[in-house]
């Protein structure tokens, strides 16, 4: 396959990742596969009968941010699809790129670490060592200054 997929979840931090995609295809002509995934490991712990709706709630979300982040691919003049799954978003990435084979993976690089950070810099090395080694694909990481400034 070919392609360039791009792992989101939405919110000012996937605006770097987003923009980075976007560039490639540019420069490639790749179709770009907007990613979002829809972990609801949480909602195991609860025994709300609401379940269902924040369920619901969380996959329309996803769906949203994805249209998103297709309209910005659509104005700068590239392809792209959404793709939705669920599970753990590490294992999904890497299925997603055993079943898809991309050429590219963009990943979004924390500017520093935290709580808030899936990964630290460390893990975001050894998860890109997998995703290698799963499709053999060129993973690049984006960060904030990957977003093109506006000029006045």
């Amino acid at each position: 396959m070919s392609g360039i997929l791009c792992a989101i979840r939405g919110g000012p931090s996937s605006h770097p990742t987003i923009a980075t995609s976007i560039k490639l295809a540019q420069e490639t002509g790749e179709i770009i596969y907007f990613l979002y995934v829809v972990n609801l490991d949480f909602l195991t712990h609860s025994s709300s009968s609401k379940t269902n709706h924040i369920s619901q709630e969380i996959h329309d979300m996803g769906e949203f941010i994805l249209l998103s982040a297709q309209e910005q691919a659509s104005e700068a003049g590239t392809q792209a699809e959404g793709v939705i799954r669920e599970g753990r978003v590490v294992e999904e990435i890497i299925a997603y790129c055993e079943d898809q084979s991309p050429l590219y993976v963009i990943l979004g690089q924390p500017e520093e670490e935290g709580e808030d950070n899936l990964l630290s810099l460390e893990r975001l090395q050894t998860f890109a060592d997998r995703i290698k080694k799963a499709c053999q694909a060129q993973v690049i990481f984006s960060s904030e200054k990957d977003i093109p400034q506006e000029e006045d």
